[in-house]
């Protein structure tokens, strides 16, 4: 059998995937590495751990003799580097994104090259500490820099396994572009910080070609990606499927809504407001903006069902009650989209469970709340200028969430879909482009 193999590396999960010509899933592996720290002790994946893990995989996988791998990619969740010495060794730990940055490191950055707002919003990047990739290459330089003078290459995660499955070291757009602050978006170069601190010198070259051929290690030939950024892996499915302007929404433990179709420059407001800009693998803009809503959903539930002493997943297999829509209720205030979302602001007070007489009118009440703050999330990327809404991942399954999201749009057509394997599948359709391309998953317009 031929097949497309993906390496799909997540911050839980590391798993590879194989699909068929016809792209379905015909054989996956999924497994949860521990996690280490670094020399600070802040948890991080294990690097080494990793890499035997992707190795030892790779090399089963190329001696089996019922498949044949005519092509290979990988996404993997981005923010994220893996620095080589002249040897092509790991020369730090895979440092988290969540470490927090030094302030006087932070301090230093912004007082060498500007204002932390101009600099963000020539780069697409609001100011994250470490999730701002970039800042975690000046933080090395500045504050190791005995380390930094051991860097030969600079690769972002997805791009370091592909160089273990294939031995090429490049750079990608889908990784680039992520809220790095690298990219500047006026000049489509990296930005002139970049420069003037020699780190673009360190950086793997960015290709224009979307594959290359790599060998097996035998006679045998496939073709690869360059490795993509998750989020921007999941978009093409979608992307190949639909010739109608839309916008995704991936939703989870953050909704991040991602319209390919708006291209111009992000504004200080919607940078102020959680919006950011991705890249796909041609370099062409993606705007998005983030919701916390998933973990917002989670602990308003977790209240509603101790005020109600009922159990946590009460709200599973709740019908959509129109009645709840008209009750008085007190307003929605959230209790952890501080400093995140549309709005940033800190609540004035905690949402009030007890006005609720039943924990059906408490959850539509959350989800009517949760729905008007994704509502204005959307407004800030050019939703109104799209047709077509896509909802993926967990509230995909919850009607009551879809019934509320097209009453808010009822202009525009909104489905729900289920495609499990969205950001392994993306990184497949990119390396074997198909000509004909439909959606291998279920799809079901939200009828009001």
């Amino acid at each position: 059998m031929n097949v497309t193999a993906v390496f799909d590396i997540g911050r839980t999960n590391k798993k590879w995937v194989l699909f068929d010509e016809k792209y379905q899933l015909v054989e996956e592996s999924n497994e949860t590495l521990p996690e280490t720290t670094d020399e600070d002790g802040f948890p991080c994946d294990d690097l080494p751990l990793l890499t035997q893990w992707v190795q030892q995989h790779w090399e089963n996988l190329k001696k089996r003799e019922d498949i044949t791998i005519k092509a290979i990619n990988v996404a993997a969740y981005g923010a994220t580097l893996v620095h080589l010495d002249a040897q092509d060794k790991p020369v730090t730990p895979l440092y988290s994104y969540l470490k927090p940055i030094p302030r006087a490191i932070s301090q230093q950055f912004y007082s060498s090259y500007g204002d932390p707002m101009r600099l963000a919003l020539q780069t697409g990047s609001p100011p994250m500490g470490m999730l701002n990739s970039g800042l975690q290459i000046y933080w090395l330089k500045h504050s190791r820099p005995e380390v930094y003078s051991q860097i030969k290459t600079t690769l972002h995660l997805p791009q370091y396994i592909i160089f273990l499955l294939t031995g090429r070291k490049v750079s990608d757009f889908t990784s680039i572009g992520c809220h790095t602050a690298l990219w500047s978006f006026e000049m489509m170069d990296y930005h002139d910080w970049v420069k003037a601190e020699g780190i673009h010198k360190i950086l793997a070259p960015m290709l224009a070609a979307s594959s290359f051929i790599a060998r097996d290690g035998g006679d045998k030939v496939m073709q690869s990606g360059f490795g993509l950024h998750d989020s921007s892996s999941a978009l093409i499915p979608y992307r190949m499927a639909f010739k109608q302007p839309f916008v995704l929404l991936s939703t989870g433990t953050w909704c991040v809504n991602l319209n390919p179709f708006v291209a111009r420059p992000l504004t200080s407001d919607q940078l102020e407001r959680d919006c950011l800009h991705f890249m796909t693998p041609e370099g062409s803009g993606v705007k998005a903006s983030r919701v916390f809503m998933g973990r917002e959903h989670d602990h308003q539930v977790e209240r509603i069902a101790k005020y109600f002493h009922v159990e946590t997943n009460f709200y599973k297999g709740m019908d959509f009650d129109e009645k709840h829509l008209t009750a008085p209720a007190p307003p929605f205030y959230p209790a952890l989209m501080e400093g995140n979302g549309p709005f940033p602001e800190r609540s004035p007070q905690d949402w009030q469970v007890s006005a609720f007489a039943s924990p059906e009118a408490a959850y539509h009440h959350l989800l009517i709340g949760l729905v008007n703050i994704l509502a204005a999330s959307l407004q800030l990327i050019g939703v109104d200028e799209v047709p077509t809404l896509y909802v993926d991942g967990g509230f995909s399954k919850n009607c009551i969430f879809a019934q509320l999201l097209a009453r808010q749009f009822p202009s525009h057509e909104v489905y729900t879909t289920e495609l499990p394997y969205a950001t392994a599948l993306g990184a497949a359709l990119h390396v074997t482009r198909p000509q004909n391309f439909e959606f291998p998953g279920k799809i079901r317009r939200v009828e009001v």
